[in-house]
């Protein structure tokens, strides 16, 4: 294997782990590129006492670090404030504000066993949770608990003592206990129920049959809108603002299933005045055995190149 094939074999788990450390995908895919550069121009002075793998992750890892002293963290709006009670009050979109963004599985196609490994450390309650980290109990967590590498190693690239990586690592996942859920909450349930669940959603979504989301959505669900910042919690409050923002009927509306963060989305076209369905949002679903618990549906229509999706679909009549 030729050096650029191997390099090239990296990419994806790179971005990933980019991604973890910034939030978002597109400062994900800037990180691993400038990783690439870095790595190109340095690599006579390789001396391979690690593997080409370790060696990139050490750069990526420099990489995002360098990148987090010039931005905040990502957020989503339930960590901005509470949750709303009037969907004719929704607050304008914060455009200034630095949003967490979904990251497409596709990315991780290329090794299934990749997206297995990597989706509870994907997930975006988990992103959003190590978004209140600071960036170096950020690296120290994602190094030690995600990637397995030992203290020692840690603290050669954080040019730092065992003793000090240890110690954040400590308050890294104390903080992080009180933030992220509990793994059991994320138990989904098992095909073919998960299966039936998705294609039951999609269809009462298509049709605005408000009646059999009722009877999917958990009774604490919570429902997001970024760039918007009100949100929603509460299956009683979520239908009130689906009722009063989709328009009723068949046809107005298609779900395209997808997946992100190694959890089950769709993106949800909408159809104009022109006849073509335009892209209107990513919505990431979280699942539990008692049904949808959440949906963080980013409203970007930018994102859906992302995932290998036309912004404008055009169906034959």
């Amino acid at each position: 294997m030729n050096l650029e094939d191997e390099f090239a074999q990296y990419r994806g788990e790179l971005v990933a782990h980019c991604y973890r450390m910034l939030g978002s995908l597109h400062d994900a895919e800037d990180a691993a590129q400038e990783t690439y550069l870095r790595a190109w121009r340095g690599f006579a002075e390789f001396e391979q006492r690690s593997s080409v793998r370790t060696w990139l992750y050490r750069i990526a890892t420099r990489v995002c670090l360098n990148a987090l002293q010039h931005t905040s963290r990502r957020m989503v709006p339930s960590a901005l404030g509470a949750p709303g009670t009037d969907p004719d009050d929704l607050e304008a979109q914060a455009l200034e504000t630095s949003w967490l963004e979904p990251f497409p599985d596709l990315l991780l196609s290329a090794d299934p066993a990749l997206v297995v490994g990597t989706r509870q450390s994907l997930r975006l309650a988990m992103v959003a949770a190590l978004q209140h980290l600071t960036p170096r109990q950020r690296a120290v967590l994602i190094l030690r608990d995600v990637l397995a590498w030992q203290a020692s190693e840690v603290a050669g690239l954080l040019d730092t003592t065992t003793a000090a990586v240890n110690s954040s690592l400590q308050r890294a996942r104390a903080e992080l206990a009180k933030l992220a859920p509990a793994e059991d909450q994320f138990s989904e349930p098992d095909e073919p129920v998960r299966r039936a669940l998705l294609d039951q959603y999609a269809k009462a979504f298509e049709k605005a049959d408000l009646v059999a989301l009722e009877g999917l959505l958990t009774q604490d669900t919570r429902w997001e809108m970024p760039p918007i910042p009100t949100w929603f919690n509460g299956r009683d409050n979520v239908l009130r603002l689906l009722r009063a923002k989709m328009a009723p009927g068949e046809g107005v509306r298609i779900m395209v299933e997808t997946s992100a963060n190694g959890q089950p989305a769709f993106a949800w076209y909408t159809r104009g005045r022109d006849g073509a369905f335009h892209a209107h949002s990513i919505q990431v679903l979280t699942l539990t055995k008692a049904g949808v618990s959440s949906v963080l549906a980013f409203h970007r229509a930018d994102l859906f190149g992302s995932f290998g999706l036309p912004i404008d679909r055009f169906l034959q009549t």
